[in-house]
């Protein structure tokens, strides 16, 4: 290792202070519920791609031919600018469009995903309540007076035991 000139002291890993919020950080990063949630995270961008996928090419072309053969991606308003006949053209001619279409795809995909996210989470909770029912009961817990008076028998018993007597049930 190359020597440092004179005038630039040596610094040593103790030498230098880390703030204490950079390990409360790292705690915060490690706990398992930011570690479950971006796990989420990654799980659901792979989803919407997947959910994106079904309605541009599955539910749109299905719906479009329903009402008409519309194709809800050029369904468009322009407010200022050329019009054209489809949405690419008008922004690339920098026309000012409301996108509608696209707002519709993006509703189609939110009730979608919605559909899904409310099933997923239905078909959890009822395997949940399987392993819940499935667990055996604890027996309750008895009555203060029956704890009060298993005490007191203690105490008794370990009175007549200093005493040399035998204890009586």
């Amino acid at each position: 290792m190359a020597k440092l000139p004179d005038h630039v002291p040596e610094l040593h890993v103790k030498d230098i202070h880390v703030p204490g919020w950079l390990g409360e950080f790292r705690n915060f990063l490690m706990r398992g519920n930011v570690v479950d949630l971006a796990v989420g995270v990654i799980v659901g961008a792979a989803f919407t791609a997947i959910v994106n996928s079904l309605v541009k090419d599955i539910f749109t072309p299905i719906l479009g031919l329903l009402i008409g053969g519309i194709d809800f991606t050029n369904l468009f308003i322009t407010l200022r600018g050329p019009h054209l006949a489809t949405l690419a053209d008008a922004q690339k001619a920098g026309a000012v469009t409301l996108n509608v279409g696209l707002f519709l795809n993006a509703v189609i995909q939110f009730v979608i995903i919605g559909f899904v996210i409310f099933w997923v989470v239905k078909v959890i909770n009822r395997l949940t309540a399987k392993k819940e029912a499935e667990k055996p009961a604890t027996p309750p817990a008895p009555p203060r007076s029956e704890l009060l008076l298993q005490d007191i028998l203690d105490v008794l018993k370990t009175e007549a035991a200093q005493k040399g007597e035998a204890p009586k049930a």
